[in-house]
């Protein structure tokens, strides 16, 4: 098998970062808000996204 297991976990990492910061950009918060969690989340990936699934920006804002 040529994947290994860190380069998997890798990517794992990398899709749930990536979920996180969609989910992040499309929510109702203030612009300033959302700013700070993507830094969180670019800067510390695994623990940023620990923190974003605990303590994330509200939901969409419905129209």
């Amino acid at each position: 098998m040529g994947i290994e297991v860190g380069g998997l976990l890798g990517l794992i990492i990398l899709v749930l970062d990536v979920y996180a910061i969609v989910k992040t950009v499309g929510s109702g918060s203030s612009t300033g808000s959302k700013v700070i969690w993507v830094v969180l989340i670019l800067l510390l990936p695994v623990i940023g996204f620990l923190l974003w699934l605990v303590a994330g920006p509200a939901r969409p804002a419905r129209a």
